[in-house]
């Protein structure tokens, strides 16, 4: 039996259409396999606000600036599912484009070194309050006003001087959820008892604060 050219060409077509579909199957394959839960985002040059983690002596910290190298957020974050939280709420009230960009966060990360070492007393880095809200700016605002380095206030004491003696609770929460963790030292509230409570970066890390705090403001 011979071959039949016709029939060859008739059925060129078909064979070439079936190759290239399964070439594209093949590249859509590779482009929805998912990246594994070791990656991390990969570093860009350019962001709206750019990030960077730090290993610390009170644990694991991201730091995020915006473009003009304002300080938005210094947040715990000890593992990837807290980085993503992290990520996803810089995000949601900045800018979808938070990029991880270390060199735009030297400056902060500096700041954080000498003051962690009891360097310095304050940071000198901008700071941009995007994802602080009304009530919390108010209890934040209250705080770095009235408690200065090396000393304390309980929530009740805060409540107070906001002229909302029964929203300790209230306080709590705002301080709970501070963005600009050492910053913005809600470290520095204490129980009425004069306990150490709740701190985003665990009770070791309130402590070594306060302990680094007050061992430098004896020296003075």
């Amino acid at each position: 039996m011979t071959d039949n050219p016709r029939t060859d060409d008739r059925l060129a077509p078909l064979a070439e259409a079936r190759r290239t579909a399964l070439a594209e199957a093949r590249l859509a394959a590779l482009t929805e396999t998912p990246l594994p839960a070791t990656a991390h985002p990969p570093v860009f040059d350019t962001a709206d606000v750019c990030y960077a983690l730090d290993d610390t002596p009170i644990g694991r910290l991201l730091y995020a600036v915006t473009d003009s190298g304002a300080l938005v957020a210094a947040l715990f974050a000890p593992d990837d599912p807290a980085e993503s939280h992290a990520l996803d709420r810089i995000a949601a009230a900045t800018s979808p484009r938070v990029l991880n960009v270390p060199r735009r966060v030297d400056r902060v990360r500096r700041e954080f070194d000498d003051y962690l070492a009891g360097r310095r007393e304050r940071f000198d880095v901008n700071v941009d309050w995007s994802l602080v809200g009304r009530f919390q700016s108010e209890v934040l605002g209250e705080l770095a006003a009235r408690v200065p380095y090396g000393q304390t206030s309980t929530y009740g004491a805060l409540a107070t001087a906001l002229g909302r003696p029964s929203a300790s609770r209230a306080v709590g929460a705002a301080l709970g959820a501070n963005p600009l963790c050492v910053v913005l030292p809600c470290h520095r509230v204490v129980a009425s008892t004069g306990a150490l409570t709740g701190y985003a970066g665990g009770l070791d890390a309130k402590r070594y604060l306060l302990e680094l705090e007050s061992r430098h403001t004896r020296l003075v």
